[in-house]
């Protein structure tokens, strides 16, 4: 089997245990043309969610391809149906990062509004300053409201989370909760938590954004093209909206050249479950998958496609 990223060095062992094992051993994904020939004839992959598993990596697998270890939750990069005709069963990485994602979602809301990545970058220009009255004034979270859109497993985490705060909290979602438009025109924090679809690409554009308050701020922790970076950018620099946290991207990893030179706005490189715990959790899932499919035959409780095994 190919595994397409450096990973967990318990999570190598375990994989090394069952199966003759071909890593791609950097922290960068493999180009294109390297991911097509090493896939070949492996009957197990574990992927990354920078690799694009389509027909074309399913081709120059082979037939003998017979699951995909996705080493993440949202599966937007696996084309699961052209698996799924062909008899290759699909895993993710559900549940064990769900308060990893959860608390990183708290940490970027606290560093926007407290002002805390403004405050160190002021320290680190040796700009002078002194304790006063009215320096660098954020706000509390017990007196706002968060808007969560997508109410699943890490926005439930989320919400636990900031009712710890004394925040108040709506949510939207397919199921229930309020309309998405009332949500952005009411609540104070507005917080991303859905997977990635034709139905969500730009979900948050330039008519989303003009509803949301003016001093309402955006956090984004599930996926960049969720948002029209261009149009976010343009509203922070307006003052249409008060701040933004981001953990994602639209064209990850890069990000939009504007979004870097604004103050009221917190970038970090896609931490949501960056934990040593949370990746060896995620990387026993993918053992479990592919002992499961290639051991046992059998369909492993984290399965996109159990059928394919019945």
């Amino acid at each position: 089997m190919f595994a397409t990223r450096r990973f967990p060095a318990r999570v190598r062992a375990e994989l090394e245990r069952s199966f003759e094992l071909d890593v791609h051993d950097s922290e960068w994904p493999p180009p294109r043309e390297e991911l097509l020939a090493r896939a070949a004839g492996c009957d197990g992959l574990m992927t990354m969610l920078t690799d694009r598993i389509d027909d074309e990596l399913l081709d120059a697998a082979g037939p003998q391809l017979r699951v995909v270890a996705d080493f993440a939750v949202g599966f937007d990069n696996v084309d699961v149906p052209a698996c799924t005709r062909r008899g290759v069963l699909v895993s993710n990485t559900p549940d064990v990062l769900t308060h990893t994602t959860a608390e990183l979602t708290v940490a970027l809301l606290l560093a926007l509004v407290r002002r805390v990545a403004e405050g160190d970058r002021l320290v680190r220009r040796r700009e002078d300053w002194i304790w006063a009255p009215n320096m660098m004034l954020g706000r509390g979270l017990a007196s706002l409201t968060l808007g969560l859109v997508g109410f699943g497993r890490i926005g439930r985490e989320v919400e636990r989370l900031a009712r710890a705060f004394g925040m108040e909290v709506v949510h939207t979602s397919r199921t229930g909760g309020i309309p998405l438009d009332e949500l952005l025109a009411t609540a104070d924090v507005v917080s991303l938590h859905l997977p990635l679809s034709a139905e969500t690409h730009h979900l948050i554009d330039a008519r989303a954004l003009a509803l949301m308050k003016p001093t309402a701020v955006l956090v984004n922790t599930s996926r960049g093209p969720i948002v029209d970076e261009a149009a976010l950018a343009q509203a922070l620099a307006t003052g249409r909206i008060a701040g933004a946290a981001l953990d994602v991207f639209e064209r990850e990893p890069e990000v939009t050249e504007e979004l870097l030179e604004l103050e009221n706005v917190v970038l970090v490189p896609h931490l949501g479950s960056a934990t040593l715990e949370t990746r060896e959790a995620m990387g026993m899932l993918c053992v479990e998958a592919l002992r499961a499919v290639l051991l046992e035959n059998r369909p492993p409780a984290n399965a996109l496609n159990p059928e394919v095994l019945r």
